[in-house]
């Protein structure tokens, strides 16, 4: 067993990167689908309901990168999850007035939010949306008689978002599986053009294997579909002989799916990987992804209660700041952990510095409120993808400026007790973080392992056969890409983690070697080449 602490670096930390691709499309989505609910109740004079329609709202934020059959049922899910949580919530509230009850049954909450987050593999912005409306939820005053009433108004805006995140299906049916495939095309030119760096290989890899899963996930196989399979049949090949490769021709194809203009045609018109077959492995049950993320899940409510508690002791009257401050700070593992608390306190504190400049004109009336208040909003998903700290900028005066719906409140108080939150909630939830070590990601690692092994092996029995099936080989062939990218996102993670016994790195270097020589070996023989043509 080794005890060494993973590094927790400052450098680079905080650098801005590239916004995303579509960075503005979950931007404009949130302000659609807050700003109806709350001009409404602006109208009626009951801005102070607004904290159950940006329950609903809010979860316009997710699913954005999914094919729109896949969409409307992840944020259908997304819906029904938040009503969940704030239904939980709000009955607590309405049942209690013990502060550390309350805080206990946020942590829990954070706890399971996180866990069934990271299993389904939502993607951004995760638990941390689910998290900051039911904790402040939990201290709302609030009876039982109003709950029914309370959740009407969070399923009703949820179901406005739904419409809001599947809009743009309308005029860009086949986005997701375009912007998909054109990720692929570009990772595979990068490692075509540096083909002896393990991490290009990687990272292409993993994007072949996202366009895949985003094109089996998207519905019926149209022709603009079955073009695009094409395109990632040509990036599965680049990855298999890069140095055969023209990256100019890659990348070109991937320009020209911008918009919805013809996807481009390559050679091939037929479906040489067997597009049309089965869809392949199945995804593992629930119960058993969940298993894995324990310590996570662990960490989580360890970290969200005595953060909560912590915030309580030292008389701050919104502990759900802290708690939620905590319940943001886990990721895979201890070193991004370190490095997300970084992101988010030098957020917060810019945060809490604009607020002191906005508020004044935010103060000016209600619908000065509301309007500053999307400002917010809209720059916070603007920004965030750049770097997460960026982001906080924004978000952290959104959430002191929600809080004053119900009535306008003294800035400096609202102020202090936020960067108290802030540095509470970041101390404590690291120190959880150490306390609870996720000795269970170097047993991932042997797993993950040993399904690299069996993939490789089936597929090599395959490729020995004269005349294999083609739908026995294409099955063969998805499940050994899946399993090395898992394999390298498993030992990514445990890397970064402390109290570990010393990773099987030849193992893993070895298993990848192999397996991406066999995973090309497959690719060129249903692409008309010869195994032997393939070399290491």
């Amino acid at each position: 067993m080794s005890s060494a602490t993973p590094r927790l670096p400052l450098a680079g930390v905080l650098r801005l990167g590239r916004p995303s691709d579509i960075w503005f499309k979950p931007a404009l989505s949130v302000v659609v689908a807050v700003a109806p609910p709350n001009l409404t109740l602006l109208a009626l004079g009951r801005l102070d309901l607004a904290m159950y329609t940006m329950a609903g709202s809010l979860c316009a934020l997710y699913a954005h990168h999914r094919p729109y059959a896949a969409r409307a049922r992840t944020l259908a899910r997304v819906v029904l999850g938040m009503v969940a949580g704030l239904a939980v919530a709000l009955v607590a509230a309405s049942l209690t007035s013990s502060a550390v009850a309350l805080v206990t049954v946020g942590a829990l909450l954070a706890a399971a939010q996180k866990a069934l987050c990271d299993a389904t593999r939502i993607g951004p912005p995760g638990n941390v949306i689910f998290t900051f409306i039911t904790s402040a939820a939990l201290f709302s005053p609030q009876t039982l008689a109003q709950v029914p009433g309370h959740l009407a108004l969070a399923a009703a805006a949820g179901a406005w978002a739904w419409l809001i995140g599947m809009a743009p299906g309308l005029i860009r049916p086949h986005g997701p599986e375009r912007r998909a495939t054109a990720h692929a095309l570009r990772a595979t030119a990068g490692y075509a053009e540096n083909p002896g760096d393990p991490r290009a290989r990687a990272a292409a890899a993993a994007a072949v294997q996202a366009a895949r899963q985003t094109l089996l996930s998207a519905g019926a196989r149209t022709e603009p579909r079955r073009a695009l399979d094409r395109l990632v049949v040509r990036a599965e090949v680049a990855l298999a002989a890069p140095a055969d490769t023209d990256p100019h021709r890659l990348r070109t194809w991937a320009r020209d799916l911008r918009g919805n203009g013809p996807v481009p045609r390559t050679e091939d018109r037929d479906d040489p990987l067997g597009i049309d077959a089965e869809l392949g492995p199945t995804t593992a049950p629930l119960w058993h992804r969940l298993g894995p993320l324990t310590p996570l899940a662990a960490r989580t409510a360890l970290g969200c209660a005595l953060a909560g508690y912590a915030s309580l002791a030292l008389g701050v009257g919104r502990p759900y700041w802290a708690l939620v401050t905590a319940a943001s700070l886990y990721q895979a593992n201890l070193t991004l952990t370190w490095s997300r608390g970084v992101q988010r306190v030098v957020g917060n504190l810019a945060g809490v510095l604009l607020f002191a400049a906005v508020v004044p004109l935010a103060h000016l009336g209600p619908a000065a409120l509301v309007l500053v208040c999307l400002a917010f909003n809209f720059g916070a998903e603007a920004l965030i993808s750049r770097n997460y700290w960026l982001g906080s900028v924004c978000v952290t005066p959104m959430a002191l400026l929600i809080t004053e719906f119900t009535g306008f409140q003294e800035p400096g108080r609202l102020i202090t007790e936020r960067v108290v939150d802030t540095v509470v909630g970041a101390l404590v939830g690291f120190v959880a973080a150490i306390a609870v070590t996720n000795r269970r990601a170097g047993d991932r690692i042997e797993l993950a392992l040993t399904a690299v092994d069996r993939a490789r092996e089936r597929t090599a029995r395959l490729l020995a056969e004269p005349h294999p099936a083609p739908a026995a080989l294409d099955t063969a062939r998805r499940t050994l890409a899946a399993a090395l990218v898992e394999l390298r996102a498993t030992v990514d993670a445990a890397s970064g983690e402390w109290w570990q016994r010393a990773l099987p790195r030849e193992r893993v270097v070895l298993a990848e070697q192999t397996g991406h020589r066999t995973l090309a070996a497959t690719t060129r023989r249903r692409t008309g080449a010869t195994t032997e043509d393939v070399r290491p």
